[in-house]
């Protein structure tokens, strides 16, 4: 397939957009395969095409052939950048990897200590679990936190707690009740709790769900669902137990991987690919910010828009324009995508212009290497032009003869 340079409307820029968050965008719209407002131009639908078709290798032997690191959960893979919008964390010792919101990782219990009796204690103004451990004088780890829902398809209170100090997941929270919206005041008295001085224990008529370390954290305190008072000395199992026993809790970095034990790295990235399929467009952005260089794109030859980009320089005495008509034929029989670059511009702007795009290989007809029965070819990756014979070229059968 051949397409003319005009015919793709191709804007290219020389200068930055002033939009530009990172040089992979910068190049892009630079390029013209994206609009400033992040529009696919008809240059960028060519390139998503050839994703799209290269994506058929499955997704190992895809990412493989991009050349893109990429970063593997369980079921996603994302590429790492500043600008994105998913928080992940990954083990750099095994490369576990996951969001943050469904992380697992290694839980630290506290210290094995025999369970003491309940205590009531007076804790005025103390609503946060920050102040209830100051003025108790207090770990925050020692605490126990607790969060209040309602599961709207059935009406039922949900009640949730966890050591302090740490923070609830809500994306692991639904994963194990459903959908859930934070519960009204009428419905917090109606379950026998206090805002902000709440704990499971004595619960009317409510779904409570414990986090997994508490457990493991002997004598927490916890509130007396009365208020301005709390409970010191609250014991999982003695004093309220559970049918949803789970993990519930955010994970940090720094915390430890649940494979091998190495502490968890955070970085922002963008999600390819999911059980859903493939982000065709992350996927152009990050090949933009991996494959550059100073004078443009260098993408993969496997989805460059162009697997060649033949081009004519006037001349003054042959016609170069037949000439090259007559070679993009040829190249079009060998290689299955060449845009011919006929415009009617200087050397200059169409050298620039072939660099910026990124097509793995430059052909130029000009009226000087003719007149010796040459063309130039100028691989991408590559500083140094080579002459080639016309009629060599132009007898070209297969991708493979370059």
């Amino acid at each position: 397939m051949t397409m003319r340079f005009r015919e793709l409307n191709i804007e290219t820029q020389r200068q930055a957009p002033s939009n530009a968050r990172t040089e992979g965008f910068t190049f892009l719209v630079r390029a013209g395969y994206l609009t400033r407002e992040r529009g696919v131009t008809a240059l960028g639908q060519q390139a998503l095409g050839r994703l799209e078709a290269l994506s058929q290798l499955g997704s190992e032997a895809f990412f493989n052939e991009l050349g893109l690191p990429v970063i593997k959960s369980e079921d996603e893979t994302f590429f790492a950048i500043s600008t994105g919008g998913v928080e992940i964390l990954e083990c750099p010792a095994c490369h576990y990897a996951s969001r943050r919101e469904v992380a697992r990782f290694q839980k630290r219990a506290l210290p094995a200590e025999p369970a003491l009796p309940l205590e009531k204690v007076l804790t005025p103004e103390c609503h946060t679990i920050e102040a209830l451990a100051d003025f108790l004088g207090l770990p925050r780890q020692k605490t126990a936190k607790a969060l209040m829902f309602t599961r709207p398809s059935v009406g039922k209170f949900v009640f949730v707690v966890w050591r302090g100090a740490m923070q609830l997941s809500e994306t692991k929270l639904k994963k194990l009740v459903g959908e859930v919206r934070p519960a009204t005041t009428e419905e917090i008295v109606a379950s026998g709790a206090a805002a902000g001085y709440a704990s499971p224990i004595g619960l009317r008529e409510a779904l409570i769900v414990v986090d997994d370390l508490i457990p493991q954290s002997a004598n927490l305190v916890a509130g007396a669902n009365e208020t301005g008072y709390h409970l010191k000395n609250t014991n999982y199992g003695r004093d309220y137990t559970t049918e949803l026993l789970a993990d519930v809790v955010m994970a940090n970095s720094g915390d430890a991987c649940p494979d091998c034990g190495t502490a968890l790295l955070a970085c922002e990235a963008e999600l390819l690919a999911d059980d859903a399929g493939f982000c065709f467009e992350n996927i152009l952005a990050a090949l933009a910010e991996v494959h550059h260089d100073d004078k443009g794109l260098t993408l993969p030859a496997a989805v460059a828009p162009f697997d060649g980009y033949p081009m004519r320089l006037s001349g003054k005495g042959l016609d170069t324009r037949a000439r090259a008509e007559e070679l993009d034929q040829s190249l079009q029989d060998a290689r299955p995508s060449v845009s011919f670059d006929d415009r009617d511009e200087r050397a200059g702007v169409k050298f620039n212009d072939a660099d910026l795009i990124g097509c793995p290989l430059r052909v130029t007809v000009g009226e000087k290497n003719l007149k010796a029965g040459m063309v130039e070819l100028k691989p991408r990756k590559e500083k140094e032009n080579r002459l080639i014979s016309f009629t060599s070229l132009s007898g070209l059968t297969s991708r493979t003869d370059l």
